[in-house]
């Protein structure tokens, strides 16, 4: 697959753009003020046609009668707007907080109506929900309460804070978004509520917490525990989950959460036992990480995390979600991949249609449009669903109801106009495995880089293969074993090869040395000894052995399937894994002497050296057959797979504990406290050489800005 080399990218987009004009109209809005972008399974940054289009403001001109003019209108901007909704008529309401109200709009925006409770004034609302009788629920953060209006803006009931021993005296009731489900069941975000959301019944009764998020726990935390008294422990500052910042429901009955100050799984899809729908749900999930939402184009030098503040579910069930921190519009579909997300340059001063300053809030209609609330310019602003967009939801929609053949024709259409877009790519691969035409959607699933897809099609196209050759192998076999077992045993009874090999350690003594490698792997202890005291080993091969654990490290960094190992796909370094593996191998024969030598330790020099060399050598007698093997495994066998990986550097790590023993003349706990000091001085000295070279960069920046300050007077 061709990837976009990130210093090609600004020229690559401008292209795209002039690739999209000519490719046929609509596919690309000339007035687009952000760049629309997509990021593959390799976090490659993929710039595509604007999915969505602006299409206009709404909410700038509202006017009320003037008290002190009758028959005059006075005009009355949004101010601090925090909150937007659209009912099933396609009408919008806006959560007008700093005046104090609801503004309900129809959806081309004019104005309907302004709710201003005058019975029960609202004092800043920061949440509102209408359901499909018209009824008006609305959060009245600042009375902490929420009230229930019905269609005529009449108030019916109030949810003030719930009476119940299962809330503490403690918790602050401040409801400042909520949705609604069928049962007239109440979800509730209250300001900086880490307990989860607040459930109510119709009646007001507290049913309990819904969602919560849970506490990160990271190895600093468990050092802590470890190591601190009761008294200390009870000292530090209590970890809470993070808070729910905004909660939205779909069609289903379905309720989706978006939460800040937490690092992952910051948007949840929660069914009613309240478990997360999105969990290692994604095409390109690995199962063992955690999902993480909010995207970024470049490297954030601002360390800013994404504060996902709300977000909207159209009737497909694409996920849209705000980034009020860094301005970025996210789109997810159902499942939770990636679609889409956009964003703009914000530090312009003037108002631009498209370019939302402030995103507070955002919701959809029944045609897939978005309305994003912007808080600093007081206003909505609207997008349409591009030709592009549109045809990407309409192929994803069919890909995600299982109709995988329907859905070939809209995501070839969405291949011809970005041939760099994923998703089009997984969904020809997914159609061409439904139809059977495995050895197609195997080379898809490998340009998309979908590890499960090639697993499964490889594990078809190697079945028919094998169902096609099975007697030619199952014939070959036969015949090596019946002329290759007679053979052995001959040779073993007549004693040939052991005279050979005498004959051949006595003319070459480099064989002899490297035959040892062997020899240590069936007597690891004896073979070691017999370096030191019989001279079996030298320079030569261990430089030899060395070289050939390097390049067989290289060949499997390089060579493994990609299915096991995704760094394979991009360019891998082979400079950086050279330095690394040399690094890593000089820094343990010098921390391993030094020790040594302090720790009583009877080894030479030369013999940490030649025991280390003769080490690796696993890495060449599983290192390569196990890269050559991966290629044809599937992840079904991945348990095979990191049973021969693991257990090749465990394998490596006993030599090293065996050389130890045997070099030094060690008993077993000295040698275990030989390897935990040398690590430990292996990691000191690391840290002593980075210290070293950025003083050293300080130093020459200190020496050089001399040098100019004399040059200039």
């Amino acid at each position: 697959m061709r990837f976009i080399h990130k210093r090609l990218l600004l020229s690559i987009s401008v292209l795209s753009v002039l690739s999209a004009l000519l490719l046929g109209p609509g596919t690309v809005a000339a007035d687009t003020p952000y760049s629309t972008n997509y990021k593959d399974s390799y976090d490659q940054l993929v710039w595509t046609q604007p999915a969505y289009n602006p299409a206009g403001a709404l909410g700038r001109e509202i006017y009320i009668p003037d008290p002190q003019k009758p028959g005059h209108l006075l005009f009355s901007p949004l101010k601090q707007p925090q909150d937007l909704f659209i009912d099933v008529k396609d009408q919008i309401y806006i959560a007008d907080t700093g005046n104090n109200r609801i503004i309900h709009l129809d959806e081309k925006g004019k104005l309907i109506r302004i709710i201003d409770l005058k019975e029960s004034p609202l004092n800043k609302p920061q949440g509102l929900y209408v359901d499909d009788e018209g009824q008006v629920y609305i959060a009245d953060t600042g009375n902490k309460r929420v009230v229930l209006l019905n269609k005529d803006g009449k108030l019916i009931r109030e949810y003030k804070r719930p009476n119940s021993k299962f809330l503490p005296d403690s918790f602050k009731y401040d409801p400042v978004k909520l949705v609604v489900d069928k049962r007239g069941y109440l979800y509730i975000t209250v300001l900086g509520g880490y307990q989860g959301l607040i459930q109510l019944d119709s009646e007001g009764e507290f049913q309990g917490f819904f969602g919560a998020n849970t506490t990160s726990f990271s190895m600093l935390d468990m050092f802590k525990r470890i190591i601190y008294s009761r008294e200390m422990y009870q000292k530090e500052i209590s970890k809470l989950p993070g808070s729910i910042a905004s909660v939205a429901i779909d069609k289903d009955g379905l309720i989706y959460t978006t939460s800040t100050d937490v690092v992952n799984r910051q948007i949840k899809k929660l069914n009613i036992a309240g478990q997360d729908q999105l969990t290692s749900k994604g095409d390109f999930s690995t199962g063992n990480v955690k999902t993480e939402y909010g995207e970024v184009a470049f490297l954030d030098f601002n360390n800013r995390v994404p504060v996902l503040s709300d977000l909207t579910v159209d009737g497909d069930g694409n996920i849209t979600a705000i980034d009020s921190k860094r301005k970025v519009v996210n789109q997810y579909d159902s499942s939770g991949n990636l679609l889409f997300f956009w964003w703009g340059d914000d530090t312009t001063v003037s108002t631009q249609l498209g370019m939302v300053k402030t995103p507070t809030a955002i919701a959809s209609n029944s045609r897939d449009e978005l309305f994003i609330l912007d808080g600093e310019n007081n206003l909505v602003q609207h997008f349409q669903i591009s030709e592009f967009g549109a045809l990407v939801h309409q192929a994803n929609h069919l890909t995600q109801e299982g109709k995988y053949v329907e859905s070939e024709a809209p995501w070839s259409e969405v291949y011809r106009l970005n041939n760099y877009y994923t998703p089009a790519i997984v969904g020809l691969a997914k159609a061409s495995y439904k139809k059977g035409d495995y050895e197609q959607a195997q080379e898809l699933f490998l340009k998309a880089g979908h590890a499960q897809g090639y697993s499964d099609a490889f594990w078809q196209n190697r079945l028919l293969w094998f169902q096609q050759h099975f007697g030619a192998v199952a014939n070959t076999v036969l015949i090596a074993v019946t002329v290759l077992v007679p053979a052995g045993k001959w040779v073993g009874r007549s004693g040939w090869a052991d005279r050979l090999q005498r004959r051949r350690r006595s003319r070459f003594p480099l064989a002899g040395q490297l035959a040892q490698a062997f020899y240590i792997l069936r007597h690891p202890i004896e073979g070691f000894s017999a370096m030191r005291y019989d001279e079996k080993a030298g320079w030569l091969s261990s430089s030899i052995l060395l070289l050939l654990g390097l390049g067989s490290f290289c060949v499997m960094r390089a060579g493994i399937s990609f299915i096991f190992n995704p760094e394979v796909f991009l360019d891998v370094n082979l400079l950086a894994v050279i330095v690394q593996f040399l690094v890593i191998w000089f820094g343990w024969i010098v921390a391993n002497y030094l020790i040594s030598s302090i720790y009583r330790g009877e080894g030479r020099f030369r013999d940490v050296v030649y025991g280390s060399a003769y080490a690796t050598f696993p890495l060449v007698l599983v290192g390569l057959p196990l890269t050559i093997i991966s290629n044809v495994m599937t992840l079904n066998e991945g348990s095979i797979y990191h049973f021969l990986y693991y257990g090749l550097f465990v394998w490596i790590g006993l030599l090293l504990f065996w050389k130890v023993q045997s070099l030094q003349n060690y008993s077993v706990g000295e040698t275990v406290i030989n390897l935990g000091l040398s690590a430990f001085t292996m990691l000191v000295c690391g840290v002593l050489i980075f210290i070293t070279v950025g003083l050293t960069k300080e130093l020459l920046d200190f020496f050089y800005s001399i040098y100019q300050e004399v040059s200039v007077r």
